[in-house]
């Protein structure tokens, strides 16, 4: 049985990227659609919190830590590439039992919040919580943290960036502002100093992959995006077998 890859693998991954060339992410939500996307040949998987939620039988929040982490734990024993978590703000755990938890499931990373209860968190309270995950973690994990102010509603690209200096410099390996949009990329790459995280689209309704890493992306991730497009397609092969049972 497989138990992920290695965060030494995860961590080079994001490296030296071309800007045409981001680091593409699906997001399984369960080991079976982590195996479709690993059997495809991406070298790295990310969990969506929402898709793993819904995967469960939760609205996105409300997922226990004890079944997000056992849920993860499956994902990274099905495949032999490395899986980083969506553990959201952190369910309120200490950042060593965070840490000790993500190892435990086989985690080579994850992505941290910075609101809570659709409020922003203060930045600089943030980042001493990022600084102790990352004096517990050392480098055994790879630090995705989020920056929430474009998904509250303050659009000026320049808080973001502070948030962003502020995680940076408490250890965080990458920054995920999560719904910036396409527009203010540039201005974002040009001032957080590392990776940058954007969500990419499914469809041509937005931006290709290859242009999204042009205006700034380093990785992109889906969210709850495939577990959606699978609930759809599972829906659409329901309606076929209940027209045959009509027949």
């Amino acid at each position: 049985m497989s138990r992920g890859g290695t965060v030494e693998e995860f961590r080079a991954l994001h490296l030296g990227r071309a800007p045409g060339d981001p680091l593409v992410l699906p997001g399984p939500w369960d080991a079976a659609s982590a195996r479709v996307f690993a059997a495809a040949g991406f070298p790295a998987l990310a969990t969506p919190s929402a898709g793993v939620a819904a995967s469960l039988g939760y609205e996105d929040g409300a997922v226990p830590a004890d079944e997000m982490f056992a849920a993860v734990a499956r994902i990274t024993r099905a495949v032999d590439v490395p899986v980083s978590a969506d553990i959201e703000a952190g369910y309120g755990l200490a950042p060593r039992e965070i840490v000790e938890r993500l190892l435990e499931a086989g985690a080579v990373g994850c992505n941290l919040e910075d609101s809570a209860g659709g409020v922003l968190k203060d930045p600089h309270e943030q980042a001493e919580f990022l600084a102790e995950f990352r004096a517990a973690a050392g480098d055994r994990l790879f630090l995705n943290a989020r920056v929430d102010t474009f998904l509250r509603g303050e659009t000026d690209p320049e808080r973001a960036i502070e948030r962003a200096a502020l995680y940076v410099a408490a250890g965080a390996d990458c920054i995920f502002p999560i719904r910036a949009p396409e527009d203010v990329l540039p201005l974002l790459r040009s001032g957080i100093q590392g990776p940058v995280n954007v969500h990419g689209h499914l469809d041509a309704t937005g931006p290709s992959l290859a242009e999204l890493g042009e205006l700034g992306a380093t990785r992109l991730t889906f969210g709850p995006k495939q577990q959606r497009w699978a609930a759809l397609a599972l829906q659409g092969m329901t309606e076929q077998l209940k027209k045959q049972l009509k027949t």
